[in-house]
């Protein structure tokens, strides 16, 4: 990207719970370790969602074992929902930025036409 610049909402937060961001080009170590958490905590939350469906299969399964089941559904939704508002901030910021690229003095559009 060359034009504007948008803080990356990284997959974790600060030990108060704030959002924690980064300003990057995506090259760096901190990003690349963003990426990585985020690859585990999607891993995570793919895992724990097989493990729902075998537990809800189940009529043994007690109210503490749901209830421990719904927590960490709880906490990998959160972890999704904030993978999910990270990458839709950094798709938009490129879109416009993208768009920035192709606008004359004016800010009319100059792209090509579709084909």
């Amino acid at each position: 990207m060359s034009g504007i610049e948008i803080p990356r909402l990284l997959p974790w937060t600060g030990m108060d719970g704030k959002a924690c961001y980064l300003i990057t080009d995506g090259a760096g170590r901190l990003a690349r370790m963003a990426d990585a958490a985020e690859r585990v905590q999607l891993g995570m939350a793919g895992d724990l969602l097989g493990h729902a469906v075998d537990m809800l299969a189940d009529d043994s399964a007690t109210s503490v074992q749901l209830r421990y089941l719904l927590a960490g559904m709880h906490r990998s939704l959160t972890d999704v929902l904030r993978i999910a508002e990270s990458r839709g901030a950094r798709l938009l910021a490129f879109e416009y930025d993208d768009l920035e690229e192709h606008e004359d003095e004016e800010g009319a559009c100059n792209c090509p036409s579709p084909r």
